[in-house]
């Protein structure tokens, strides 16, 4: 873990706090995105989740306190329930009313209190999110093989996928080291000073992939809802500045 007020007096950690930049940024060019080309409401509340998320955990690792921890934590859960009603809920006619969104809001709610008033426990707050993501993950696997996308966007989906797999297992590992070697590398880290020592900052690190594969698995879903709609071959992805991912008109310029 970062060191507190090491490079500034006004933000605990720093290095944690501005990798969450690469988020808010490809988040925001998500929500630019749904509003101009009118991919709807639950394109543009995917990216919106993605923003309120990497806004928290700056929020957080600026202050460390634990309301701001709670904007890190939880938006994570809404954000994934929000990519799961619009993975089931894929077609512009709603097929199951107020009662699926109602279910996932109270299951949600749900384990907010809990985890807030009883359970204040980490592995509860993952143990939610797991549940949450599986569901994600099989109707993601399940819209994929109804769908019977064409070559090109079936080319399109898979790399998503394995970019974003990448992102966030990558993430994970480099956490995992990050917590279990974490007295060493603040040795090093000390060695090299300032501003070397950002190179070995690797729960920072793990902010930037993690918000890589965070972003790669909702342009996905959003990739596939165009493909529901026939509107597949009119757009892809393209990177703002050569790195940040977002969903644009087909043209001309480089894209992926």
């Amino acid at each position: 873990m970062e060191e507190n007020y090491a490079v500034s007096d006004y933000i605990a950690e720093f290095w944690n706090t501005l990798t969450n930049i690469t988020l808010i940024t490809m988040a925001v060019l998500g929500i630019c995105s749904s509003v101009r080309y009118g991919h709807g409401k639950r394109v543009t509340a995917m990216y919106t989740g993605l923003l309120v998320v990497s806004c928290g955990s700056a929020l957080f690792h600026m202050t460390l306190k634990y309301t701001t921890q709670l904007l890190d934590e939880l938006p994570m859960l809404y954000t994934c329930a929000t990519a799961l009603y619009a993975l089931i809920e894929i077609d512009r006619e709603i097929r199951f009313g107020l009662m699926l969104p109602t279910l996932l809001a109270l299951f949600q709610a749900a384990v907010t209190v809990v985890y807030i008033f009883w359970i204040p426990n980490p592995a509860f707050h993952q143990t939610a999110f797991a549940v949450t993501t599986i569901g994600t993950v099989f109707y993601a696997y399940k819209r994929f093989v109804t769908l019977n996308p064409c070559k090109e966007t079936r080319r399109v989906l898979i790399k998503l996928r394995l970019l974003a797999d990448i992102g966030m297992w990558g993430g994970f590992l480099l956490w995992n080291i990050d917590t279990i070697f974490c007295e060493r590398l603040r040795s090093y880290r000390s060695y090299v000073g300032v501003p070397l020592d950002a190179i070995l900052q690797l729960h920072g690190w793990w902010h930037i992939m993690t918000a890589y594969g965070s972003t790669y698995n909702i342009i996905s879903v959003h990739i596939v809802r165009l493909a529901r709609r026939g509107l597949d071959k009119q757009f892809m992805v393209h990177y703002y500045m050569g790195v940040f991912p977002y969903v644009g008109e087909a043209h001309s310029i480089k894209s992926d």
